[in-house]
């Protein structure tokens, strides 16, 4: 929010609430400043006052946006061989490498870290190839080997296959054929399970729908607020039950598009969408494709000046003042107020820390 001169609509209701404050104390001006004495009415009336100091604080104004909290990055885990399902995972189960995903014709489907599929039985004679590097990079890290990864499938290479075979109960073969592990970029979350038991698998059938195992909220900001969000803006997010956790934007999409879960009915309006994390993920325990709001921070002061809203007065010739107390007097200050929030606003000059001002009582 800024200067009350150029007031931003209804962006928020802190806002709406100073415009419409200032229109109507406005039609009073004429009595208000020829009540310096009595303080009182054309009818009669007294009007009640008290009294607040002036205090030097933080303010922020924030813009709300509608998110929805759970585990980004959903896509469908492939089949890769033959055979008959005899094992599957469940909703909710988190997966890690060299952990079994599912089973098929009684051989588990294990879980390899990298970031394209195995197509090829890998084995000593292969050509070189960028399956091997991500092969051998999981029997390292999973404690088989201690070679150096590279593109070369080596007599060291088959020897730490047949440790990762022998330890996981295989045929010590040497050789991984395709199907016998399935690679993702990290650990997966199941969001759902795609097959079913004793149902046949070929490969390219989905098998169940994946996760991150990152609890993270999407929200789609308007186009036309864009310029509000960046990478790295810290933000807050109200969830469900009332509570707030602090978060921080970690990605935000180059490209606007409708929301593909809007009514129909509706008119849409293009938006783009953008990832927070939760700085404590624990606060969102439980929590998947739940509604939330997040607090966007737009403008901020700190160690200002500030008053509450009411104490400004709208003065005759334009602008605002205040009533100032002091030494059992009181006397109207012209002052420029600069950011509204949270019922209170700065005060850029004509008063002091410390300072007591008068204010509607009640």
């Amino acid at each position: 929010m800024a200067d009350p001169a150029n007031p931003r609509g209804s962006r928020r209701l802190t806002a709406t609430g100073v415009v419409l404050l200032l229109a109507a104390t406005g039609g009073g001006t004429g009595w208000w400043l020829s009540q310096r004495g009595g303080g009182r009415a054309a009818a009669g009336t007294t009007v009640p006052v008290s009294t607040a100091t002036v205090a030097r604080t933080d303010l922020a104004t924030t813009t709300q946006v509608s998110g929805t909290i759970g585990y980004p990055g959903s896509h469908p885990v492939l089949a890769q061989s033959d055979g008959t399902v005899t094992a599957l995972p469940g909703a909710g189960q988190v997966i890690s490498r060299g952990q079994q995903l599912y089973e098929v014709g009684g051989q588990p489907v294990r879980l390899f870290y990298g970031p394209r599929p195995a197509w090829r039985p890998l084995a000593i004679g292969v050509t070189d190839g960028p399956d091997i590097t991500e092969l051998e990079q999981n029997l390292v890290a999973l404690g088989y080997a201690s070679l150096t990864p590279d593109a070369h499938f080596t007599e060291a290479t088959a020897a730490a296959v047949r440790r990762w075979q022998r330890a996981t109960g295989q045929e010590q073969t040497g050789q991984v054929d395709v199907g016998a592990v399935t690679y993702e970029a990290g650990p997966v979350r199941i969001a759902s399970v795609t097959a079913g038991l004793g149902a046949p698998m070929r490969p390219g059938d989905p098998v169940c729908t994946a996760t991150s195992t990152t609890v993270a909220v999407t929200m789609r900001v308007p186009a036309a607020q864009t310029y509000l969000v960046h990478v790295g803006d810290a933000v807050t997010v109200t969830l469900p039950a009332g509570t707030t956790a602090p978060g921080k934007v970690t990605d935000i999409s180059s490209v606007a598009a409708t929301d593909p879960n809007a009514a129909q009915d509706r008119p849409q309006q293009p938006s783009v969408p953008a990832t927070v994390t939760l700085t404590t993920p624990d606060a969102a325990a439980g929590l998947d494709q739940a509604p939330v709001t997040v607090n966007v921070t737009d403008h901020s002061v700190s160690g200002a000046l500030a008053v509450p809203v009411t104490a400004l007065v709208a003065l005759a010739g334009g602008g605002y003042g205040v009533y100032l107390r002091a030494d059992g007097q009181r006397r109207l200050v012209p002052v420029t107020p600069g950011l509204f929030a949270n019922a209170l606003v700065e005060i850029r000059d004509g008063l002091h820390e410390g300072d007591v001002v008068e204010v509607p009582a009640g």
